[in-house]
C-alpha cells in the first residue's frame, strides 16, 4: 500500500538502496578467496579486515538504524535520561581496548568462530557452551527485528505502508548475505556510515537555524517537558544511580553480542582492535549530535503519534524532498548492515555450537558454511515474521531482556582469558541465576529494566542487568571456590 508518496524523496531513496544492493552482490568478489566454502571465509571474512574496514564494520553494526531512530525518540520522550547512550559508548571502548585483543588472540590461535567456541575450549563443558550460544541467539533475534522497526519508520515516512516493502528489502539483504557472507555488510558499511554522517551533520547544522537557534530548541524542549509533567533537560537526583548503572551495564554487554564479537574476530590483528578502540569514539560524537534531534522535535512542534517518528518527521518537514530521501536511505541502509552481521553471528553460533556439537560432529568446513548460510536465511525470516505478526512492543520488550541476558555470558567468556580459577559448573550456575533472576525482576517490575532498592535510606533504582551480573559472579565464585577446595583436599 502507498499513501502520500513523495516521488522525489522516493526516487532518491530507491537510487541509493539500489546502489547498496549492487555493492552487496559485488562483495562476493571483493577480496574473495578461491574457496568461500569455509566458515572462516563466509562468516568472518577470512579474518582479514584491517583498521578501516573494521572501523566501518563495527561502527555499522554497533550504531544501527534503530539507534538513529530510538535515541532521539527517547530524548524526545524523557529528556536527559535518554543521553545514557553517550557515557555507555564511552565506557565501552577502554573495555574493548583491554579485553578484546586477548580474546582475538585466543580465537585466532585455536580457530574459534564464536563465543561458544571460546567457552568450550576453555572449560570443556558442552552445557556451558550451549548456554552461552543459546543466549547469544535469543538475544540477537529481537535486535534484528528492531532494525526492521527502524526501516519501517522511514518507509512509513516515504508513504510506503504494509509489510511488502519491508519484505522486499530483507529478501534482497538475505540474498547477498547468502552469497557474500560478512564481506557484504563490510563493504556496504562504507556507504552507510558516510551517508549517516552527512545526514546528521546537516541536521545539527541547519535545523536549529530554522527553529530559532539552540537556545530556542532547549527552551522549547524544557517547556514541553514541564507541560506534560515528565522529562527534563537535566537529570533528577533520583535518576543518578539508574543512569550510571544503565550506562555501565550496557557498556559491559555491548561486545558480548554475537554481531559485535563477529566484527572483533574478523579483524586481522590484535593491534587493529586496539586502534579501533581509539577511533570508534568518533561515533559517540555522532550519537551525541543525533540525540539532540529529540529536543529539536519539540522546537519544531511536530505532530507525531509515536516518538519513533520524530527523526523522519524532522527531515520530512524541514528539508527538501531530495535530502529527505537521502536521509531515509541512510537510515534504511543503516538497518541492513547490522541485520546482516547479526544474522551471520547467530548462524555461526548455531552451526558451531549446536549443529557441529550435537548433530554432525564430523561436518566438513564446506558443510559448516552451508549450514550457516541456510541458518542466516531462517534467522532473517524469523525476525521479519516477528514484525509482521506480533506487536512492535513485543520486539522492544525482548530486546530489553536481550541486553540483560547477553550480559550474563560475560563471566564465562571473559574470566577464562585471565584465570583458570573459575570452574564450568560454577559459571553455569551463575549464568542460570543471572539469566532467570534478571528475567524475573524485569517481569515483576512491569517489563522495566530498573529495579528499586532500599538500603535503609531513600530508595534508588538500579539497572537489573548489573544486579543479575553481580548475582551471577557471586554464585560462580562461591561454587568455584568450593570445587577448588574439594580438589585441593583430594
Amino acid at each position: 500500500m502507498t499513501t502520500n508518496v513523495d516521488p522525489v524523496a522516493l526516487s532518491v531513496f530507491i537510487f541509493f538502496f539500489a546502489l547498496v544492493t549492487v555493492l552487496g552482490f559485488v562483495a562476493s568478489r571483493w577480496r574473495a578467496p578461491k574457496n568461500m566454502g569455509h566458515l572462516d571465509e563466509w562468516g568472518l571474512g577470512g579474518r582479514n579486515f584491517g583498521t578501516w574496514i573494521t572501523w566501518f564494520l563495527v561502527g555499522g553494526d554497533f550504531y544501527t538504524a534503530y539507534t538513529v531512530i530510538a535515541v532521539p525518540a527517547l530524548v524526545y520522550a524523557v529528556g536527559a535520561y535518554g543521553f545514557f547512550a553517550l557515557p555507555y559508548t564511552i565506557i565501552v571502548y577502554p573495555f574493548v581496548f583491554m579485553v578484546m585483543p586477548i580474546l582475538w588472540k585466543r580465537a585466532k590461535a585455536n580457530g574459534y568462530v564464536t563465543a561458544g567456541d571460546v567457552v568450550y575450549g576453555q572449560y570443556g563443558s558442552r552445557a556451558l557452551e550451549l548456554a552461552v550460544a543459546l543466549t547469544g541467539v535469543i538475544a540477537t533475534m529481537p535486535y534484528i527485528a528492531l532494525q526492521l522497526v527502524g526501516m519501517a519508520a522511514v518507509l512509513q515516512a516515504l508513504g510506503l505502508t504494509g509489510e511488502l516493502p519491508l519484505a522486499v528489502a530483507f529478501i534482497i539483504l538475505a540474498l547477498y548475505t547468502y552469497s557474500a557472507g560478512l564481506r557484504a555488510p563490510a563493504l556496504i558499511a562504507f556507504v552507510k556510515d558516510i551517508m549517516i554522517y552527512i545526514a546528521v551533520f546537516a541536521a545539527v547544522a541547519l535545523i536549529p537555524s530554522k527553529l530559532g537557534g539552540y537556545a530556542n530548541v532547549f527552551a522549547s524542549a524544557d517547556a514541553a517537558f514541564k507541560a506534560k509533567g515528565s522529562g527534563s533537560l537535566l537529570l533528577d537526583g533520583s535518576q543518578y544511580v539508574a543512569y550510571a548503572t544503565l550506562a555501565l551495564g550496557s557498556a559491559l554487554a555491548a561486545f558480548m553480542y554475537p554481531h559485535t564479537l563477529t566484527g572483533i574476530f574478523a579483524s586481522n590483528s590484535s593491534n587493529t582492535i586496539r586502534k579501533n578502540a581509539a577511533l570508534l569514539p568518533a561515533y559517540t560524537l555522532l550519537l551525541g549530535l543525533l540525540a539532540l534531534l529529540g529536543y529539536m522535535g519539540h522546537a519544531a512542534h511536530l505532530n507525531v503519534s509515536s516518538p519513533n517518528q520524530v527523526v523522519p518527521a524532522l527531515f520530512q518537514t524541514l528539508f527538501p524532498s531530495w535530502f529527505a530521501g537521502f536521509a531515509f536511505a541512510a537510515i534504511a541502509i543503516g538497518a541492513l548492515v547490522p541485520a546482516a552481521v547479526m544474522s551471520i553471528g547467530a548462524s555461526n553460533l548455531f552451526t558451531r555450537n549446536f549443529w557441529k556439537a550435537y548433530v554432525n560432529p564430523a561436518v566438513t568446513h564446506e558443510g559448516e558454511a552451508k549450514v550457516a548460510k541456510v541458518t542466516s536465511l531462517i534467522v532473517k525470516i524469523g525476525a521479519l515474521m516477528v514484525i509482521a505478526f506480533l506487536p512492535t512492543q513485543f520486539a522492544l520488550d525482548l530486546q530489553l531482556l536481550g541486553g540483560i541476558w547477553i550480559l550474563q555470558t560475560l563471566p564465562a567468556l571473559v574470566f577464562g582469558l585471565y584465570s583458570n580459577w573459575f570452574r564450568a559448573p560454577g559459571l553455569l550456575a551463575g549464568w542460570f541465576v543471572g539469566f532467570f533472576g534478571g528475567t524475573y525482576l524485569v517481569w515483576i517490575d512491569g517489563l522495566k529494566p530498573l529495579h528499586a532498592i532500599s538500603l535503609g535510606g531513600a530508595p534508588f533504582t538500579v539497572y537489573i542487568g548489573l544486579l543479575a551480573l553481580i548475582a551471577n559472579i557471586a554464585v560462580a565464585a562461591v561454587l568455584s571456590s568450593f570445587k577448588t577446595k574439594v580438589e585441593v583436599a583430594a
